[in-house]
């Protein structure tokens, strides 16, 4: 009788234990899928990209691939106005293309110096969209928007990269 006492003992505190068990995974799994909305919030907020499980072209481009044509003269580029702020604000700004000398276009496009003032006026729109604070904010983002803007002039993405040599705001 003790022993089959004591297995019942034993089986009613195995169910108890499941059941708390099952009640404490319910309850973190709503915690943690709370906390992934609040990030993906913020991340939107900030107009942050999570990652996409895409592969990033510029690690299939090697560097001896790649020629890098720079606009030789420092742009100037007026700010939108932050909200309330009555102050002007500029972008001083040197920018770099990268291009995949591998590409098929590449002999087609290459030549971006004849193509100089499209790519200026492309750079003024995008960067001219940004407030100041943003634009300090969110550098990566400008290059980004820049990117599409000129991938999408040529029709193709020979050019992989945009980057800011020399930046300055004020």
């Amino acid at each position: 009788m003790k022993k089959n006492l004591l297995s019942i003992i034993i089986l009613s505190l195995l169910v108890v234990n499941i059941a708390l068990t099952v009640v404490m995974m319910f309850s973190v799994v709503k915690t943690n899928q709370k906390t992934a909305e609040i990030v993906t919030d913020i991340a939107a907020i900030l107009k942050l990209e999570l990652d996409t499980g895409e592969a990033s072209q510029v690690g299939e481009v090697s560097i001896a691939d790649t020629q890098v044509y720079t606009i030789a003269d420092q742009m100037t580029i007026r700010l939108k106005n932050d909200d309330g702020d009555e102050k002007d604000h500029y972008l001083i700004v040197k920018v770099s293309f990268s291009m995949n000398t591998k590409h098929d276009d590449f002999a087609t496009y290459g030549a971006l110096e004849e193509k100089e003032d499209l790519l200026k006026g492309e750079i003024n729109s995008v960067i001219g969209g940004y407030t100041y604070t943003e634009a300090k904010l969110a550098q990566d983002q400008m290059c980004e928007d820049i990117l599409k803007r000129v991938q999408a002039m040529y029709g193709s993405d020979f050019i992989y990269k945009v980057s800011f040599s020399e930046i300055i705001f004020g």
